[in-house]
């Protein structure tokens, strides 16, 4: 997985970077903590969700507080 910048559009994200391969997602926030999710959990669907709201820039940190919150695979 290659390590990318958020972009952060709305300019108050709490993420700083991502690194997605084709089934999870691995995300940097601004406070230090690595979180990694994947098709286990919270599942297929979120993941691609979070990827693509990801390369967007916008809309991620709002994304994980509506639908996934705690349901990571692992913290890092």
């Amino acid at each position: 997985m290659k390590r990318k910048s958020y972009g952060n559009h709305s300019g108050n994200s709490p993420i700083r970077s991502y690194a997605a391969s084709a089934s999870s997602i691995r995300i940097w926030f601004e406070d230090g903590g690595i979180y990694e999710y994947d098709d286990s959990r919270p599942g297929h669907e979120h993941v691609q969700a979070m990827m693509r709201l990801a390369e967007q820039g916008n809309g991620l940190a709002t994304y994980i507080n509506r639908h996934v919150r705690k349901n990571y695979a692992r913290k890092l």
